[in-house]
């Protein structure tokens, strides 16, 4: 398709549009071409489309409709239902007020053109582009970051239902791609019976005996149905279906089979012989999908992270009302990914956008003491953190001679005990495959020697990270534990808001699309229509006005009214 380009504002629909919503809050689709003009230029999307073939709607356009979708919770139907009748829609695309728009299904399409061509971020950095040269975003200042948890579009699956689900799909593919070779590899009539119904419409055994029998069950028909794809007889593209794949895959993760004398044995793994929850299936439908844990809540999907600027309210010199929270980056993982695995990535992110703060509000998921030197290192950021506090007997119980009370000389290699001895012993060292320094004294006769180890055998010994870690780490648990420090980190408790607005506005906590890429699209798109909603607050005077909607933040214009 050849997009076309974006056209002004025909003349009758800027005067009825705005004709309307002159009785009313001014609609946000209309306060965005009014501000912004043609946010999303056409040739920033040109790659996503041919030379050849029919006009079809412009890439820009499609962009535009997404982050109002997303701005207002709207399915893909509801979504072109509104560019058809809606005149706040066709004034921000610059419409005829009798243009029929477009089919739902054209969205769907535009988004699995921007994934296949790694676009998922591009309207993000558009605007964040325009606002850069408009001042109200930039580097340095203050930034803050959290992330949540996102449930997969996918329904969750014990051991036993997705084995059953996983064959039943493999089931459907094989008798959608080949029906007739399917009717000769296997016993039809029982297993239509057996997986026929899909396993969310039928309870499984109560008994634990008749449980484990039907996941043997399982287990033998999913290998009798890979032998059968893979002997010499079947069409070699089975092999190659996704349905086929994933159920290689799973019944790895899940069985195994053992040939002997007296025949094959199936049998399923325990528990401590599945693979890592970081490889294993937990849907046959959405493959990026993961079992995932965070104080004590399990899901199954995705995790988001979200980092906005969080600057104390300074006035615009402008109009003199303070700059909006602006959301710099958005980055989603599976569900195992560990915040602390996402502080560098986050941190790499917000360089290739040049929007790096001078510091960095995180809660004490994100930190350790290698990152907090690596990132002031690399990025010149500094971590506004909570770090884990230091966790020797001594110190949890609050009495006794705990790290700090050492006074440890790096350049000669000791450290010194609070009556004055020196460490006999200082040596290099791996703990968990992290380096670590270890120092010892001398087992000796000492009045306090309670209150310092409960060893028996020797002396005390000291656990160090290398000097530039520990000192950073030490500096951290000294600052976290005074007033001025807790009252500066009580900055980072605003981005809870930004979550709950996310959740709210957007519905960013369940994902729409199955894959990781399109639910990152999901939440890149979600993030430009809540920085346009604060944008939309800020332009009429409610810079920090975070509880607008989509339905309290635009007039409902239709044709009809």
């Amino acid at each position: 398709m050849q997009p076309r380009p974006w056209p002004q504002v025909p003349e009758l629909t800027a005067q009825v549009a705005r004709s309307v919503a002159a009785q009313g809050p001014y609609p946000l689709a209309m306060r965005i071409r009014d501000e912004l003009g043609d946010l999303f230029a056409d040739a920033e999307f040109a790659e996503t489309f041919g030379t050849r073939g029919r006009p079809g709607w412009s890439p820009g356009r499609l962009a535009l409709v997404t982050v109002l979708q997303f701005a207002e919770n709207l399915t893909d139907r509801a979504a072109a239902h509104r560019v058809r009748y809606g005149m706040d829609f066709k004034y921000a695309l610059g419409l005829d007020l009798d243009d029929p728009g477009f089919d739902a299904s054209v969205l769907s399409e535009f988004r699995a053109r921007l994934v296949e061509h790694g676009l998922e971020e591009k309207a993000l950095d558009l605007l964040l582009s325009m606002l850069r040269d408009r001042g109200l975003v930039k580097a340095g200042g203050k930034q803050r970051t959290d992330s949540t948890r996102v449930l997969a579009a996918v329904r969750d699956l014990n051991r036993l239902e997705l084995a059953g689900e996983t064959l039943r799909a493999a089931l459907e593919a094989l008798a959608c791609a080949t029906p007739d070779w399917l009717a000769d590899a296997v016993p039809v009539r029982e297993w239509a019976e057996r997986y026929g119904p899909r396993t969310d419409s039928w309870h499984p055994p109560a008994s634990k005996a008749k449980r484990a029998e039907m996941a043997l069950v399982y287990g033998r028909d999913g290998f009798a149905l890979l032998e059968a794809v893979h002997s010499p007889a079947a069409p070699v593209w089975l092999r190659d279906l996704p349905a086929l794949r994933i159920l290689r895959t799973v019944w790895m993760q899940n069985y195994h089979r053992t040939v002997t004398e007296a025949g094959t044995e199936v049998r399923r793994r325990e528990s401590e012989d599945l693979p890592p929850g970081r490889l294993r299936l937990a849907s046959p439908y959405d493959t990026d999908a993961r079992y995932g844990l965070k104080q004590g809540s399990w899901w199954t999907g995705y995790k988001v992270h979200i980092s906005e600027t969080c600057d104390d309210p300074v006035p615009d010199p402008a109009d003199g009302e303070p700059a909006p929270r602006i959301i710099t980056n958005i980055a989603t993982t599976d569900a195992t990914v560990t915040d602390a695995e996402m502080t560098e990535p986050i941190h790499q992110m917000l360089a290739a956008r040049d929007l790096l703060p001078a510091e960095h509000f995180l809660d004490s998921g994100y930190p350790s003491a290698e990152l907090i030197v690596a990132v002031k290192r690399n990025f010149g950021v500094v971590l506004v953190t909570p770090v884990l506090l230091n966790s020797s007997p001594q110190a949890r119980a609050g009495a006794g001679f705990d790290r700090t009370a050492f006074t440890i000389d790096w350049d000669k290699r000791q450290a010194v005990c609070p009556r004055g001895s020196t460490s006999a012993w200082w040596s290099p060292a791996s703990q968990r495959g992290t380096p670590a320094i270890v120092v010892k004294f001398d087992k000796q006769t000492c009045p306090v020697r309670d209150q310092c180890t409960r060893s028996r055998t020797g002396g005390r010994s000291l656990s160090l990270q290398p000097r530039e870690r520990q000192e950073a780490l030490d500096q951290a648990r000294t600052e976290q534990t005074s007033e001025q420090w807790r009252t500066k980190y009580g900055t980072r408790a605003g981005i809870e808001g930004t979550i709950h607005q996310a959740v709210a506005v957007t519905g960013m906590r369940r994902a729409r699309y199955r894959g990781l890429p399109k639910t990152h699209l999901e939440h890149a798109f979600s993030a430009v229509a809540l920085n346009l909603l604060r944008l939309d607050a800020w332009w009429n005077g409610h810079p920090l006005d975070r509880t607008r909607t989509g339905h309290l933040a635009r007039l409902d214009l239709s044709l009809a009214a």
